[in-house]
């Protein structure tokens, strides 16, 4: 793995990104390709910007200024889809994107949420109201400093209001043109049939990693129906990663890192798999988008489908 790491090593570049970086500094770019909403190509390997704030998700970082670095590392590794959300300090996450990206670089695809008020640290309450849900958009737009939310996501369905109606806002949000496309998060594919019924849904938000896979039955739907699939927590890996667990041993034969080993399962698990892997630090940023350069064959697939 080490010439892995060296491809994309190099100093950071100008202050503001650019794309347009030569292909062999962009591994992101290796991962493949998939279409949000059959218009809007992105890197399959994406960023998570969840762990930019403080502890418990609450809060300003504790070193703003790597955070602002992180950002930037990660398109100039080719990571074109950055994943976050209002509830992300809460409104910190979103107000650091503008700052490390903003004007934004061509082809950039920002994904956010509404749909969980937070009172606290480590602290989340579902809150689909339809007029919280469109002030969340509307503060999005300006905090994130654009004219259109390429991908909004309903966080969570809040069981309290009727679902039809929080699909309805984000139909309404796109007729209104304020997004691009619509989301959801943590949904059963008969959750997602009755939000289809109402607003065409682009992408869906699920816990699935190589230790958590409960979500399989909405990954398959996902598949023939063409809608990305992003699976949140792609490096809980649980025994599988310990000293002498299945990961470990293959990382090891393969001269990788485990979490390398468990984002390039997910990627080639299925076409639509578009994982979000977070971190603050711009070593594991640079090891975990590596990740996309790996390609697993299929006993090894097989392998660590069945550890």
């Amino acid at each position: 793995m080490s010439r892995t790491i060296e491809a994309i090593k190099h100093h950071m570049g100008p202050t503001k990104p650019t794309l347009a970086a030569s292909a062999h500094k962009r591994p992101a770019a290796r991962s493949g390709t998939f279409a949000v909403g059959g218009d809007l190509p992105v890197h399959r390997l994406g960023y998570g910007a969840m762990q930019l704030t403080g502890p418990g998700v609450w809060g300003e970082p504790a070193d703003r200024a790597q955070a602002i670095a992180v950002l930037r590392r990660a398109v100039e590794l080719g990571i074109n889809l950055i994943d976050t959300a209002d509830s992300y300090g809460p409104y910190v996450s979103e107000e650091l994107i503008r700052e490390a990206l903003h004007p934004y670089p061509k082809g950039l695809v920002i994904a956010t949420k509404a749909g969980l008020a937070r009172t606290g640290p480590g602290r989340w309450i579902p809150l689909g109201r339809p007029e919280y849900l469109r002030q969340e958009c509307e503060m999005s737009l300006r905090r994130l400093g654009v004219e259109r939310i390429d991908l909004f996501q309903l966080h969570r369905i809040d069981p309290k209001v009727p679902a039809d109606d929080q699909f309805g806002v984000l139909r309404d949000l796109r007729k209104e043109g304020k997004i691009r496309h619509a989301g959801l998060s943590e949904v059963t594919v008969a959750e997602i049939e009755a939000a289809r019924r109402i607003v065409t849904v682009a992408t869906v938000q699920n816990q699935y990693n190589l230790a958590y896979r409960n979500s399989e039955d909405v990954l398959d739907y996902c598949a023939r129906e063409n809608i990305g699939f992003v699976p949140w927590f792609p490096l809980a890996t649980g025994d599988l990663a310990k000293p002498h667990g299945a990961l470990t041993r293959i990382a090891r034969q393969l001269g990788a890192q485990p979490a390398q080993v468990a984002l390039a399962w997910l990627l080639k698990k299925s076409p639509v798999m578009l994982p979000i892997p977070g971190t603050s630090k711009i070593k594991h940023l640079e090891e975990n988008t590596a990740a996309a350069l790996l390609d697993l064959d299929d006993s090894t697939m097989e392998e660590l489908a069945n550890a």
